[in-house]
Parts: structure tokens; sequence; C-alpha cells
């Protein structure tokens, strides 16, 4: 609406992969962006990408897993956006290839700590900034691993479940304050990430084939998804843990 002021909106693991898409969808919309990632490169680039497109962004360096480092990332964006609106917390640490048992207890607190307590943070900071705004939407990128098993991936799978728990409490909480929460859970997503791990293999024609829809999706595909939950066409929805798949939990 032509004079309506931008939402503010936040993202954190917008370097690449499904934050980066995120943002960009954002920025489409006529949001303005805060891009959050650990490399500080990363946020540049999606920061500019965003500007060349004529939208407005914040780069922000940011390391989910250290609490003040969060908390001034999201001070930072309040402070130059005056509120914030929405949230998606995209930030994450891949994890597979070791059973439980052959995985060092080092690893697994890695993990845990990086996916489910960095999105705990990202949280504790941004509701508190929603609230000020008299409400917003949070979501949470999980994964299919938050849903059920993805073999020999033990600290991921446990780190997503645990974030579609968190998810579905805080939507509880806060939904007497008009705070939304949601999470998005991905089946195989071609993010630079995954072409790394796939690089050599068959992987991705193995689960193409075992996706109904034939392939595997595309970051911007898993993105809309957050973009749409974050918007006031999903008012009535919180504290759901939208598969973005192609069919495969089906």
């Amino acid at each position: 609406m032509s004079g309506a002021p931008r939402k503010a909106v936040l993202v954190t693991g917008a370097g690449s992969g499904i934050g980066r898409a995120a943002a960009l969808e954002f920025a489409r919309s006529g949001a303005a962006v805060a891009v959050l990632d650990i490399d500080a490169d990363a946020a540049a680039g999606t920061a500019k990408a965003i500007g060349e497109e004529g939208g407005e962004a914040l780069a922000v360096t940011v390391d989910i897993a250290d609490e003040q480092s969060v908390r001034a990332a999201v001070a930072r964006t309040v402070a130059a956006f005056g509120g914030l609106d929405a949230a998606v917390n995209s930030a994450g640490l891949a994890s597979q290839g070791r059973r439980l048992d052959e995985m060092t207890s080092d690893e697994f607190e890695r993990v845990v700590r990086v996916n489910l307590t960095g999105t705990f943070l990202s949280m504790k900071y941004e509701l508190p900034a929603l609230r000020e705004r008299g409400g917003g939407a949070i979501v949470n990128i999980a994964s299919n691993g938050g849903l059920y098993a993805i073999p020999s991936a033990p600290a991921y799978v446990a780190a997503k479940h645990g974030i579609v728990g968190l998810t579905k409490v805080a939507a509880v909480d806060h939904a007497p304050e008009g705070i939304r929460v949601n999470a998005v859970c991905p089946g195989p997503t071609r993010t630079p990430g995954y072409e790394e791990v796939a690089a050599g293999t068959d992987l991705a024609v193995r689960q193409a084939a075992a996706t109904p829809l034939g392939r595997l999706a595309t970051p911007r595909e898993a993105a809309a998804a957050a973009v749409w939950l974050c918007s006031d066409a999903a008012s009535f929805v919180t504290g759901i843990a939208m598969s973005v798949d192609g069919g495969r939990r089906a």
C-alpha cells in the first residue's frame, strides 16, 4: 500500500541457501530485511543483491550459538528499522554419516548448540521485539528430519525435532500476544551445502527418485513457505510444522 511503512524482517543464515532465498523474497514483497549470517561476506553479498533489486537491507554478522552476538544483532536490527515484524531462523549446521555410537560428544553438542540452542537464542531476543510491535511472526527452518529419522544423522535429527517442539511451545505461549510461530520442514533442497555433500555421488538422483514430484526442492520453494507463513494470508496459522518435500512424507 502506497505510503505504508515497510515491514521489518530478520533472517538468520541469510548468506546462502534457504535463508538467502527468504531474504530476497521478503525484499521483493516490500520488506526491509536484516541479513544475518556468521559469514560477513556472505551477508554482505545477499544485502547487495537486495539493494540491486531496489530493496532495503542491512547486513549483520552474527554467531547464533553465542548469546551476546544474537542479542546485539537483534538490537541492531531494531535500531536500524525501528522495530521488528517477522523473523525467519534459517541458520544451521549439517551433520551426517555417523551413527550415534560413532559420534563424539563434542560433535553432538556442537550440532545441537548451533541448530537448537541457536534457534532458542534467536527467538529469545526476537520475541520481545515482536511484542513491542504489537505482534508478528516467527518461522523456524527445521527439516523433515524434525518429523522422522534420517539414518546416521543423530545430532541433526535430535536438534531438528527439538526445533519443532520449541516452535509449538512458543506458538502456544505467545499467541495471546499476537505472535505466531511456525516451522518449515524442507525435504532435500538444492542449497550450496547440499550440492557440496552430493558432489560426486548419486545422492540427488536417488533422493529425487524417492520424491513423488520427481525432483528436489529449490531454496526459493522452501523460502516461499516461510514468507507465506509470515504474511497476513497466514494470519490464523500458528504452531504447525509444514513439510515442503514434494510428497516424501506422504
